[in-house]
């Protein structure tokens, strides 16, 4: 088998996901690659504990073209999503707790303290334990500003632009 792609939506439910991913697939596949989709976008990598087959079979989809093939026929996104951004986790997954990640304090809207954290090392950690040569993130200004985040890191990311706000910039056409 050749190459490995990661696939995940982010952001909020908007037609045509599902589309897309059966594209990724079917065009992977034509190369003999292989796709996993992640489940609930960022905090599928966040939440992940490779240690748990439970949390790898809820997080974790093989995709190819038999369980793609009428996907497109269907509205919203088959790997679900989530609006989790790594780097601004307000609270830590019970597997992370105890280790130790950047953190951000700042105030919210109320003026209330408020402590994020950036669990990039462990997204990192996932990314590599599943083989994930390339990742398709499909979302908006949050998703695709974290892929960026990744991309920076090393990730080599393919982001598709996806926003009912309009919040992503030259998408127009």
């Amino acid at each position: 088998m050749g190459k490995r792609i990661g696939i995940l939506t982010g952001g909020g439910d908007v037609p045509g996901l599902n589309s897309v991913i059966k594209g990724v697939v079917y065009r992977a596949t034509s190369q003999d690659w292989r796709v996993t989709g992640i489940r609930l976008g960022w905090k599928g990598l966040t939440h992940l504990d490779m240690t748990s087959g439970a949390s790898v079979d809820l997080y974790t989809q093989g995709l190819d073209r038999e369980n793609t093939r009428t996907i497109d026929r269907f509205g919203g996104t088959m790997l679900h999503s989530s609006r989790t951004n790594p780097i601004k986790m307000k609270k830590l997954p019970p597997h992370l707790e105890g280790r130790t990640f950047a953190k951000k304090t700042s105030l919210d809207k109320e003026g209330v303290e408020v402590t994020t954290y950036d669990v990039t090392p462990a997204v990192l950690e996932n990314l590599a334990a599943l083989e994930i040569d390339y990742l398709v993130a499909i979302g908006g200004d949050d998703t695709l500003s974290y892929a960026a985040h990744l991309d920076r890191q090393g990730v080599k990311v393919v982001c598709i632009p996806k926003t009912m706000d309009n919040d992503v910039r030259n998408t127009e056409y």
